[in-house]
């Protein structure tokens, strides 16, 4: 590429064609002009809603960016490119396809005339940073006293269900929660995208696949669950539950496999209940059957929220039944925005019912106010 460079007869400099060569590299292999963006270490995220439309998430929220494409027909080609790279198919015929690039970055990829406006680009970004749960602690994402508390909550192996909105951070503070976990257990982490890297000597990844174009050949998490208590973990982590994988991962919990874990998307802690329900019908439960089996699964329901602020632990919450056998939240800790949470969460009607989990292993005379 240098020699090509130098043969055209312009005078870049020694400089000038590094960057020459960044750029067509970018333009032919890599994210295009979306590369500059990829390289700041904050942004988790890029989405293209059109040629001169592109926003980044780099933790404060969506920024719209400067960054221009020449063309609708630019936007297309890198769509197509990015997703023909990683073995996947995307055209008129099939004109929607996700898939995960070498490194983790996954790349969805919506054409028109499923989209209204054009071309529809999502990338999320996989940084591969491993962080403690004091690297958190620093960052503001929760206050000592808490961190104490998640600690602890580790120690006693209780089950644990992570819950916030996308970026929300869930992912990040599981991982940090099992590098908690005693090195001489065994982590089984099973995932869609392999996202979860916990600083800990004895973790075991599986990945789910998803089916060649005749649809053969998929291995769903359902799969994976039922495969990895085969594998002796100590833990078993599900890195996010989606779909009717929560049968198989709650039947595990309350058949004697303590300390695992697993993510859920929800708005608030308030929410997760409505969550597991739609999650438990899709596995073919009733309402009351779900909240049954939550209910002596789940021991402990962490929720993350995001802000201009950042990220932050605000509510930490254990569930129990109503009257009528549904499921509800009961807040232990909580803090009313993200701000209040950094200075520690304040006790809720749930939290003797939280000491309660934790009565083999106590919480210091510093716990929570």
């Amino acid at each position: 590429m240098a020699r090509a460079l130098a043969d055209s007869g312009h005078l870049l400099g020694s400089s000038g064609t590094l960057t020459a060569i960044d750029e067509i590299t970018a333009e032919l292999t890599g994210l295009g002009r979306l590369a500059p963006l990829a390289r700041d270490a904050l942004t988790t995220d890029i989405v293209v809603n059109g040629p001169d439309a592109v926003w980044v998430d780099r933790g404060r929220g969506m920024e719209r960016t400067a960054v221009r494409f020449g063309s609708e027909a630019e936007v297309r080609a890198l769509a197509v490119r990015l997703i023909a790279a990683a073995g996947g198919r995307l055209d008129d015929g099939r004109p929607s396809a996700d898939a995960q690039l070498t490194g983790g970055t996954r790349v969805h990829a919506v054409l028109p005339p499923v989209s209204v406006t054009g071309t529809l680009l999502s990338i999320r970004l996989q940084r591969h940073r491993r962080a403690s749960l004091a690297d958190l602690e620093h960052a503001g994402m929760l206050a000592e006293r808490d961190a104490h508390l998640l600690r602890s909550i580790m120690a006693a192996r209780r089950n644990l269900l992570i819950s916030g909105a996308t970026g929300s951070g869930k992912t990040t503070l599981l991982a940090a929660l099992l590098g908690e976990a005693d090195p001489s257990e065994r982590l089984v982490l099973i995932e869609d995208v392999p996202e979860l890297e916990p600083e800990h000597p004895h973790a075991v990844r599986l990945q789910a696949r998803r089916g060649n174009v005749e649809g053969a050949g998929a291995v769903e998490l359902t799969d994976l669950v039922r495969q990895a208590l085969r594998m002796r973990p100590d833990r078993l982590v599900v890195g996010e539950c989606r779909g009717e994988e929560i049968r198989d991962l709650l039947g595990a919990m309350n058949t004697g496999h303590r300390g695992a874990g697993a993510t859920v998307h929800a708005n608030t802690a308030s929410t997760v209940p409505a969550r597991l329900v739609a999650l438990g019908a899709l596995a073919g439960w009733s309402p009351e059957t779900t909240a049954i089996q939550c209910v002596s699964a789940l021991d402990v329901v962490i929720h993350l929220s995001r802000g201009t602020g950042g990220r932050a632990v605000t509510e930490i919450a254990v569930l129990g039944l109503e009257d009528r056998g549904r499921l509800r939240a009961d807040s232990a800790l909580t803090a009313p925005t993200i701000a209040a949470a950094r200075s520690g969460l304040t006790r809720g009607p749930g939290w003797e019912r939280l000491t309660a989990l934790l009565d083999d292993r106590p919480l210091d005379e510093a716990g929570p106010p």
